[in-house]
């Protein structure tokens, strides 16, 4: 429940050198469930700051973007009118951003932990071992989420 949002889960997928991240959408994420149809995504965040500008270079990954837990990455905009903000979850250097789903957004919905991933981003060495610790694990979501379907019944 990102900024007080219900269900509005994020996914951060950390590859086990316990560097790199990619955020992705949760499977709970409104977007995610049926009936649901993306009309637009926009990695503008403000009239300053895009994500596209994001321009990374060399091994020290110069001009990333640095973002903090609460960074927007993009909004989304859903058929029905809603508007959602994707959050960068963790802290860290912006390694790229997923263009593919600005022109084919159902890769958002089709393949959230795959080719739908919205971002990749590197936290600092020194915090990365620490980075994950506020998170809940696979099996601790599975947990929220059973919580979730058992009080709404």
């Amino acid at each position: 429940d990102v900024k007080g949002r219900p269900c509005e889960d994020f996914c951060v997928l950390q590859h086990s050198n316990r560097r790199i991240c990619v955020i992705t959408l949760a499977e709970a994420h409104p977007l995610l469930q049926s009936g649901k149809t993306i009309k637009n995504i926009n990695y503008q965040i403000s009239a300053n700051c895009s994500r596209l500008q994001n321009k990374v270079s060399g091994k020290s990954k110069r001009g990333a973007q640095f973002l903090t837990e609460l960074a927007p990455l993009c909004r989304i905009s859903s058929s029905d009118g809603e508007e959602y903000t994707i959050y960068s979850c963790i802290r860290g250097r912006l390694i790229e951003v997923n263009e593919n789903i600005l022109s084919n957004p159902a890769l958002l919905q089709e393949k959230p932990s795959t080719e739908g991933y919205i971002a990749v981003v590197l936290p600092k060495f020194e915090e990365s071992k620490s980075i994950t610790q506020g998170l809940l694990t696979q099996k601790e979501y599975e947990e929220v989420l059973l919580k979730r379907r058992s009080s709404a019944s």
